[in-house]
């Protein structure tokens, strides 16, 4: 195998495919990256055995083959190499299997392993298909990753669970994530081929290797799954992923209906108030306390250890005064996804779930379990 690949694309490729890999494994060929090369292209594949990648980029290939190198020592290497640059990487199969890398007057020399070692992921049959524009999928994981969780005991909690639901006349796609103590929904018109989807729920480590292919991507992606597996294939990238084999709970049940008061707050204003007062509270709590009056919210934290703050804003409420407390860092998270001019909390009384949305944006919903203060 030899190639001559322009520095700029090839490390591009390489920062897609490399992210997917584990610092640490078990099983060496799982640190390296398959490079393939032919027909005037070259293929890229990593995998964890959860998630394979593979991206094809044009490159001037001056001897078809393949090999495997290390794929974080060969980003790190393509990445300081001259801006500009032509790489020139060639299999020097007479010595046993190394890759040389060269631009210029630098070269280097990589140890291989086999490349009949590197496991190959199949897809299986995918029968769903659809489209979704880049910027959807965007929003779709930015308005509710963060409420992903990360306990392992519970791991059908462990990703966002996208599935075709049905709202009077309106047939939807929604997308919902939850770590017991808030949940974050996400919906929109659903797309053609999804009517029949599974619900299925997507990993967080394959959530955060999608978006960060999305930061590149312009257009549309088209998604393919089944009951086991998804596909997100946009610019040249495939993405193929396992899905999380386990029932996801029935979230609509959680989302109150009877909520009769309402609050309304400047988000970004509220979110900094929260920030200044929980300054003092203490880490693992983090419990900041909400007193409403005729439009009036007094924020309090208490910390036995460290003392107390308090702040005063002025806000839109009509209703009877209430106390209730929140985690901190969760009203920061929920309110740090609010795009618009206006916040609105729907209560019903400080022991039950508090609806939140985003008056400018009806696709987005959240939901968060008050703390005892």
């Amino acid at each position: 195998m030899k190639i001559s690949v322009e520095r700029g694309a090839f490390l591009k490729a390489l920062s897609h495919v490399q992210s997917v890999v584990e610092r640490r494994n078990t099983i060496p060929i799982l640190s390296n990256v398959m490079i393939e090369a032919a027909k005037g292209q070259l293929k890229l594949t990593a995998t964890d055995l959860d998630i394979e990648i593979v991206e094809a980029l044009p490159a001037d290939v001056l001897r078809n083959g393949s090999a495997t190198a290390p794929a974080h020592m060969l980003y790190d290497i393509v990445r300081k190499l001259p801006e500009g640059s032509q790489v020139l990487a060639e299999l020097l199969t007479a010595e046993g299997g190394r890759l040389q890398v060269s631009a210029g007057s630098v070269r280097f020399e990589l140890a291989c392993l086999p490349r009949e070692d590197f496991p190959q992921m199949a897809a299986g049959a995918l029968p769903h298909r659809f489209r979704l524009a880049a910027d959807d999928l965007k929003r779709m994981i930015d308005k509710t990753r963060f409420a992903i969780s990360t306990e392992e005991t519970r791991f059908y909690l462990n990703g966002i669970y996208l599935h075709a639901a049905k709202e009077g006349k309106s047939h939807l796609l929604r997308a919902a994530a939850t770590d017991g103590h808030r949940l974050a929904r996400f919906e929109a018109e659903l797309p053609d081929g999804a009517a029949d989807m599974p619900g299925v729920i997507i990993p967080r480590k394959t959530v955060a290797e999608v978006r960060r292919l999305l930061d590149d991507a312009e257009g549309a992606v088209d998604i393919a799954l089944s009951d086991t597996k998804i596909q997100f294939v946009t610019d040249g990238i495939e993405l193929t992923s396992k899905l999380i084999d386990g029932t996801f709970p029935d979230y609509q049940r959680v989302i109150p209906s009877g909520n009769d008061k309402s609050l309304v707050v400047d988000p970004k204003e509220f979110s900094q108030a929260v920030d200044r007062v929980s300054t003092i509270s203490a880490d693992k709590t983090r419990a900041v306390k909400l007193n409403l009056s005729s439009d009036k919210l007094t924020l309090t934290v208490v910390n036995p250890e460290s003392g107390t703050a308090q702040e005063e804003l002025g806000v839109t409420y009509s209703a009877p005064a209430i106390e209730i407390g929140f985690n901190a860092r969760y009203l920061l998270d929920i309110t740090g996804q609010i795009g618009g001019k206006e916040a609105r909390f729907l209560l019903a009384d400080s022991g039950s779930p508090t609806l939140i949305e985003d008056a400018d944006d009806p696709s987005t919903l959240y939901v968060l379990m008050p703390m005892r203060v």
